[in-house]
């Protein structure tokens, strides 16, 4: 199925996420390949969990065969936040896509996605 008309679309759903960050890339917000729907993320915040290290981040958009990065191994500080994506800066997830993200230390990076799921 083709995503929507985001003219004209049916429904749109505020939706927020949480994802725990591991040492390997791997989907943080997926849009399945007939979802008939498209993904507006609107923020990505990235939050150090770790009271004491730092910890690096990368986050890409993948289209189903090939990752783009969106930051690549950005600093966040112990018990820091990093703002990776703004509502100033959106990105779209079409039918298949998603976004990835990879830390540098297991357990230390949190990311909380907010977007619209737009039907």
């Amino acid at each position: 199925m083709a995503a929507p008309n985001l003219k004209t679309p049916n429904t749109i759903a505020g939706k927020t996420v949480g994802y725990a960050v591991t040492t390997s890339m791997a989907a943080a917000l997926s849009n399945a390949a007939s979802s008939g729907k498209v993904l507006k993320v609107n923020s990505v915040y990235c939050a150090n969990v770790d009271g004491t290290s730092a910890a690096d981040i990368s986050l890409e958009h993948y289209n189903g065969t090939t990752g783009f990065a969106i930051g690549k191994t950005i600093a966040v500080p112990a018990d820091a936040t990093q703002v990776l994506v703004t509502r100033e800066a959106y990105i779209y997830l079409e039918e298949g896509q998603s976004l990835r993200a990879q830390a540098s230390a297991a357990d230390d990076l949190e990311l909380v996605i907010s977007y619209e799921e737009i039907s």
